[in-house]
Protein backbone atom coordinates (compact mmCIF):
# COMPACT_ATOMS: atom_id res chain seq x y z
CA UNK A 1 0.00 0.00 0.00
CA UNK A 2 1.11 3.38 -1.11
CA UNK A 3 1.68 6.12 1.72
CA UNK A 4 -1.01 8.97 2.01
CA UNK A 5 0.02 12.42 1.57
CA UNK A 6 -2.22 15.08 2.81
CA UNK A 7 -1.62 18.74 1.98
CA UNK A 8 0.17 21.01 5.36
CA UNK A 9 -2.42 23.97 4.87
CA UNK A 10 -5.81 23.60 6.34
CA UNK A 11 -7.46 24.90 3.72
CA UNK A 12 -6.15 22.57 0.60
CA UNK A 13 -7.08 19.47 2.70
CA UNK A 14 -10.88 20.99 3.22
CA UNK A 15 -10.94 21.59 -0.52
CA UNK A 16 -10.30 17.92 -1.11
CA UNK A 17 -12.86 16.72 1.17
CA UNK A 18 -16.68 16.64 1.23
CA UNK A 19 -18.15 18.37 4.27
CA UNK A 20 -21.69 17.69 5.99
CA UNK A 21 -23.40 19.77 8.54
CA UNK A 22 -26.08 17.76 10.40
CA UNK A 23 -27.52 18.42 13.99
CA UNK A 24 -25.89 17.34 16.90
CA UNK A 25 -27.31 14.61 19.42
CA UNK A 26 -27.09 14.83 22.96
CA UNK A 27 -26.34 17.16 25.76
CA UNK A 28 -25.90 20.88 24.86
CA UNK A 29 -29.65 22.11 25.27
CA UNK A 30 -31.27 23.91 23.42
CA UNK A 31 -28.70 25.61 21.30
CA UNK A 32 -27.85 21.70 19.77
CA UNK A 33 -31.76 21.50 18.93
CA UNK A 34 -31.76 24.42 16.04
CA UNK A 35 -28.14 24.89 15.07
CA UNK A 36 -26.71 22.23 12.68
CA UNK A 37 -22.88 22.32 14.37
CA UNK A 38 -21.92 18.52 14.10
CA UNK A 39 -19.36 17.96 10.98
CA UNK A 40 -19.20 15.06 8.87
CA UNK A 41 -15.51 15.10 7.23
CA UNK A 42 -15.16 12.86 4.26
CA UNK A 43 -11.63 12.92 2.55
CA UNK A 44 -12.32 12.74 -1.44
CA UNK A 45 -9.18 10.54 -2.54
CA UNK A 46 -9.20 7.85 0.52
CA UNK A 47 -12.73 7.64 1.55
CA UNK A 48 -11.73 8.32 5.13
CA UNK A 49 -15.10 9.42 6.85
CA UNK A 50 -14.24 11.34 10.06
CA UNK A 51 -16.74 13.22 12.96
CA UNK A 52 -17.24 15.32 15.53
CA UNK A 53 -20.27 17.14 17.62
CA UNK A 54 -17.83 17.74 20.94
CA UNK A 55 -18.26 21.17 20.34
CA UNK A 56 -21.17 23.96 20.06
CA UNK A 57 -19.72 25.51 16.99
CA UNK A 58 -19.48 24.07 13.62
CA UNK A 59 -16.12 26.02 12.99
CA UNK A 60 -14.68 24.03 16.07
CA UNK A 61 -15.72 20.75 15.08
CA UNK A 62 -14.29 21.28 11.60
CA UNK A 63 -10.90 21.78 13.26
CA UNK A 64 -11.65 18.35 15.46
CA UNK A 65 -12.10 16.56 12.02
CA UNK A 66 -9.25 18.05 10.61
CA UNK A 67 -7.17 16.81 13.62
CA UNK A 68 -8.54 13.01 13.59
CA UNK A 69 -8.24 12.78 10.23
CA UNK A 70 -4.62 13.99 9.84
CA UNK A 71 -4.30 11.61 13.05
CA UNK A 72 -5.91 8.52 11.39
CA UNK A 73 -3.59 9.17 7.93
CA UNK A 74 -0.64 8.78 10.42
CA UNK A 75 -1.40 5.75 11.60
CA UNK A 76 -2.13 4.14 7.98
CA UNK A 77 1.32 5.50 6.91
CA UNK A 78 3.28 3.98 9.77
CA UNK A 79 5.75 1.55 9.41
CA UNK A 80 7.60 -0.33 11.89
CA UNK A 81 11.06 -0.76 11.41
CA UNK A 82 12.59 -2.99 10.09
CA UNK A 83 14.56 -5.30 12.94
CA UNK A 84 17.94 -5.80 11.98
CA UNK A 85 18.86 -9.23 13.88
CA UNK A 86 22.01 -9.55 16.08
CA UNK A 87 24.37 -11.96 17.19
CA UNK A 88 24.30 -12.40 21.31
CA UNK A 89 27.73 -11.76 22.44
CA UNK A 90 30.17 -14.65 23.44
CA UNK A 91 30.15 -13.23 27.24
CA UNK A 92 26.72 -14.25 26.97
CA UNK A 93 27.22 -17.59 25.32
CA UNK A 94 29.15 -18.45 28.18
CA UNK A 95 27.30 -17.37 30.84
CA UNK A 96 24.75 -19.43 29.88
CA UNK A 97 26.44 -22.56 29.11
CA UNK A 98 28.45 -21.88 32.40
CA UNK A 99 24.24 -22.13 33.87
CA UNK A 100 23.50 -24.66 32.31
CA UNK A 101 26.66 -26.64 33.59
CA UNK A 102 25.54 -25.63 37.06
CA UNK A 103 21.71 -27.06 36.54
CA UNK A 104 23.08 -29.97 35.50
CA UNK A 105 25.42 -30.50 38.41
CA UNK A 106 22.40 -29.58 40.82
CA UNK A 107 20.65 -32.53 39.03
CA UNK A 108 23.04 -34.93 39.15
CA UNK A 109 24.04 -34.45 42.78
CA UNK A 110 19.95 -35.02 43.98
CA UNK A 111 20.03 -38.63 42.13
CA UNK A 112 20.40 -41.75 43.83
CA UNK A 113 23.94 -43.24 44.16
CA UNK A 114 24.68 -46.14 41.87
CA UNK A 115 25.57 -48.95 43.84
CA UNK A 116 28.01 -51.84 42.48
CA UNK A 117 25.68 -54.65 42.91
CA UNK A 118 23.14 -53.74 40.12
Amino acid sequence: MEKIVLPEQDAALIAECKIQAYRSSGSGGQHVNVTDSAVRLTHIPTGITVTSQKERSQYLNKKECLVKLRKIVDKLNYRKPKRIPTRAPQSAKRKNREKKAQHSQKKRERMRPKSDAE
